[in-house]
C-alpha cells in the first residue's frame, strides 16, 4: 500500500511540474467525458491506443508507435486521476509501468504483443456488450 501511495504522490508531482505545458490530445476526454465512463470502457480505449502502437511498432513506424503510446499513457493518466478507480490504483499504475517497460526500456517483465492483445481484450469485450 505503500508504494502504490509513493507512485501516486511521484505522480502528482510529475504532472504538476508539467502541468503547465500539458496538452492533451484527447481533450474532450480529459475535460470530463473520460470520468463519465466506466473503467472497463477506459481501460478499452487504452487498448485500442496500445494495439496501434504494436501494429505501428511492427510496421517499423517509430514515430507514430511513440506518439500512439503517448495517447495510451495520457488515457490511463486520466484513468489514475479517476476517483472511483482508486481502488484499483495500483494495477493501473503497475500496468503503466509495464507498458512503459516493454515499448520504452528492456521488458523486464517479459512481456509481448501477445499478452497486451490478450490484456486488452475482455475490456473491449465488456466495452462493446454495453453498446449491444
Amino acid at each position: 500500500m505503500k508504494e502504490c501511495n509513493l507512485r501516486i504522490q511521484i505522480m502528482k508531482i510529475i504532472k504538476e511540474k508539467i502541468s503547465i505545458i500539458t496538452n492533451y490530445q484527447h481533450k474532450q476526454l480529459a475535460s470530463g467525458r473520460w470520468f463519465k465512463m466506466p473503467l472497463a470502457e477506459q481501460l478499452a480505449n487504452v487498448g485500442s491506443e496500445v494495439e496501434r502502437t504494436i501494429l505501428w511498432k511492427n510496421k517499423n513506424n517509430r514515430d507514430y508507435s511513440d506518439r500512439a503510446l503517448e495517447r495510451a499513457l495520457e488515457l490511463l493518466d486520466l484513468t489514475v486521476e479517476d476517483i472511483k478507480n482508486k481502488t484499483r490504483l495500483k494495477e493501473i499504475l503497475r500496468l503503466r509501468e509495464a507498458l512503459v517497460d516493454y515499448f520504452l526500456f528492456d521488458n523486464q517483465f517479459s512481456s509481448s504483443d501477445e499478452l497486451w492483445r490478450k490484456y486488452f481484450y475482455p475490456f473491449n469485450f465488456a466495452a462493446r456488450r454495453k453498446w449491444q
